[in-house]
């Protein structure tokens, strides 16, 4: 099992989610509306600093990682607007958590 965290600008949280879902994986967490800062600099909600950032926590089998960061690139390289993107993938070594 791995943890996938993927990190965007907010106004791409339903491309995404959607994305997540072509890839058959039903278990995330998504922190929507947060303080951030990336390339373009501070992104806090406010007239200072607009715009906020989500972080998307995908639980997933192995074989579906890299077919997932695949699409997330490509995603990432449609244009200019979604190269804030980042991903992440990191071991799960153990887990406590109900069969769906």
């Amino acid at each position: 099992m791995k943890l996938v965290q993927i990190i965007f600008h907010f106004e791409y949280a339903e491309a995404l989610e959607r994305l997540v879902d072509s890839h058959g994986i039903t278990e995330y967490v998504r922190y929507s509306m947060i303080e951030s800062r990336d390339l373009d600099g501070k992104h806090f909600g406010t007239q200072v600093h607009p715009g906020s950032g989500t972080v998307m926590q995908v639980v997933t089998t192995d074989d579906r990682v890299e077919p997932l960061l695949a699409d997330l690139a490509a995603f990432r390289e449609q244009k200019p607007a979604h190269r804030h993107l980042q991903a992440l993938v990191m071991p799960i070594e153990r887990r406590l958590h109900e069969e769906i």
